[in-house]
């Protein structure tokens, strides 16, 4: 059995890692307000940019975290078309989720639709990077914690959605996020407690990509994406922002007239 350390570089990478989740949730959640009070297209588009977002902070928050993810006795590489289809999936499946909340006709039972299908995106997502993942050995799990660990994704995209329906306060917003961020962080290091790795030494060298040569640069673009947008979105005046700011010009144009 390979001893398996999650925190190879100490707690930069858990640290990081959850405030990459922490903004993703933070600007899905702007975004899925924004969205709530539009309609047409801005609606559409302001739930793809929370579903983008969303699904680039949990990708990023798991790959950030296993940078710091190493076994005794073996390298560790990454399949590169798995790791970018564990993106899509990430993104696709957080969509279908946001966008049951977005338009579904029934506020409870689109939570629910939306919840189970984002959190089981999640889990996906994460099972599937794990599945990118090449060593000198063979990885198992412990049906138990994996288990959990899906349970916690469902529970914290419901949340989450719950979150984006119900709240709307910057303040609210930004407490919510801390708390999915931490459920976030929570359901990747359950399944990564579930990881069994026993190691066979060989000195065949491994295919894929190493993590600094791949995952790091893609999880440095992703959040850059992510830190970006949330400036954009945080400079973007809200429907009643402007409402009130059409409000105030009325009067002016008023008494000029």
């Amino acid at each position: 059995m390979g001893h398996l350390d999650h925190a190879a570089f100490g707690w930069l990478t858990p640290v990081l890692s959850y405030a990459m989740a922490c903004t993703g949730a933070a600007l899905g959640l702007r975004c899925t307000v924004r969205a709530l009070g539009a309609t047409g297209r801005s609606r559409r588009n302001w739930l793809i940019t929370a579903a983008s977002a969303i699904g680039t902070g949990i990708w990023t928050m798991h790959f950030v975290a296993m940078l710091g993810f190493s076994v005794g006795g073996t390298e560790i590489r990454y399949d590169v078309p798995l790791t970018v289809l564990s993106l899509l999936v990430a993104m696709v499946v957080v969509c279908a989720g946001v966008f049951a909340v977005g338009y579904g006709p029934g506020r409870t039972r689109s939570l629910l639709l939306g919840g189970l299908t984002t959190g089981l995106g999640v889990a996906s997502m994460h099972y599937l990077g794990m599945a990118a993942v090449h060593l000198h050995g063979e990885v198992t799990y412990d049906p138990a914690l994996v288990a959990l660990s899906v349970v916690i994704a469902v529970v914290a995209a419901t949340a989450a959605l719950w979150a984006a329906l119900n709240i709307e306060a910057p303040v609210a917003v930004t407490v919510a996020s801390l708390v999915m961020g931490a459920a976030v962080s929570s359901m990747h290091y359950t399944g990564m407690l579930a990881v069994r790795v026993s190691v066979t030494p060989s000195g065949e060298p491994l295919p894929g990509a190493s993590a600094m040569q791949f995952v790091f640069p893609l999880a440095v673009g992703l959040g850059s994406y992510l830190f970006l947008t949330s400036a954009f979105v945080a400079l973007s005046p809200t429907a009643g922002e402007r409402e009130a700011t059409a409000s105030a010009q009325r009067p002016v144009e008023t008494a000029a007239r």
